[in-house]
């Protein structure tokens, strides 16, 4: 069942349940970050609008600037503005920032350690017809590698706003993955936040208690399903799915990828005994790629990855690309059902 202490939105299985594009979340977080400090400033590479920039720049076209089609330039101007105190978001389509300025981002940011916010909309395989070349799934892998940076992947639109929010108030390099299709709205207003902290969204454990079990044996689960971004809607389908089937299942929304909440995943693992990582991007270099390291120092367990296998995107409707690229609630249950027979 949903963990009833996030206060998560309880329609969030309902077929007309409240549809958002992330990145909104993030243009309504940035205004109240910037309400909030008058340190906060943005810049943008000629892409206001689709970045959700635009309600920063109407009310304070003092603190704006637009960069234009000069993503390395963005990254040395937002480094050079941290230097003197000030706390630059950045946007850009993440395929550009962090992809096409990863060098400055690491050198003129991270290396120098400024406080510069990278944004980086229309992450993922769903930008759809904008096809391979727009479709950024490599975006975590390159980000996460740098040191000091600090990576977040949030879910809907209203972790995204609060994300934002946490991230003025740090004094480290972020990178903010964004999507850009309405993902269902799963948490709430009053769901809590934390950079670095895991979430667990489900636990069947919940709702059956210990009954005549032991209570190690009722602390064990059959599985456990880590998602991140998106795609956590349909793993959480999934597990309900499941849980209706009798299965002991839980799922973790880890949303910071970087710090790694390294005991959330690891007591997971103890309590499951078997992981599914779920997420829009590369298998290699991403989310699943950062719980295997963990686990593989602290308790190793049987692991399935859900996400692209070494492949361009390419054009086509977002449904369609995560059904054709094996991310869609039926490959999550077949992963599901692979990883249950390695753990036998």
């Amino acid at each position: 069942m949903l963990n009833p202490s996030l206060k998560l939105n309880e329609k969030m299985f309902d077929t007309d349940v409240e549809q958002v594009p992330i990145r909104k979340g993030f243009g309504e977080g940035f205004v109240k970050a910037a309400d909030a400090d008058k340190n906060v400033v943005g810049l943008c590479a000629d892409l206001t609008e689709s970045t959700q920039m635009l309600k920063f720049k109407e009310k304070f076209p003092e603190r704006f600037i637009e960069i234009g089609v000069a993503e390395q330039n963005l990254a040395a101007v937002a480094s050079g503005m941290a230097a003197m105190g000030k706390i630059p978001f950045m946007t850009s389509y993440a395929m550009f920032s962090p992809g096409r300025n990863w060098e400055q981002i690491r050198t003129t940011v991270c290396y120098n350690n400024r406080p510069v916010k990278i944004v980086g909309s229309h992450a993922g395989i769903s930008v759809g017809p904008d096809g391979g070349t727009h479709q950024a799934i490599e975006d975590l892998a390159i980000t996460r590698v740098i040191p000091r940076m600090v990576v977040i992947s949030p879910c809907d639109a209203l972790e995204a706003k609060k994300a934002t929010m946490a991230a003025a108030l740090t004094d480290s390099p972020t990178y903010l993955r964004l999507a850009r299709e309405k993902t269902p709205i799963m948490t709430t207003e009053d769901t809590p936040f934390e950079i670095g902290k895991a979430q667990m969204m489900f636990d069947s454990r919940l709702r059956q208690g210990y009954g005549g079990q032991s209570k190690k044996d009722a602390d064990k689960l059959d599985i456990a399903i880590i998602a991140t971004g998106a795609l956590l809607h349909k793993a959480l389908k999934v597990a309900k799915e499941l849980d209706a089937q009798g299965k002991k299942v839980a799922v973790l929304n880890l949303s910071t990828i970087k710090p790694l909440d390294d005991h959330a995943v690891t007591k997971l693992a103890h309590d499951a005994g078997a992981i599914v990582t779920v997420e829009e991007h590369q298998i290699a270099g991403g989310m699943g790629s950062a719980v295997a390291e963990c686990l593989a120092t602290h308790f190793a367990v049987p692991i399935e990855f859900i996400g692209v296998k070494d492949q361009f995107g390419q054009s086509g409707k977002p449904d369609e690309l995560i059904e054709l690229y094996e991310m869609g609630e039926k490959h999550i249950a077949a992963a599901v059902h692979k990883v249950l027979l390695r753990k036998k």
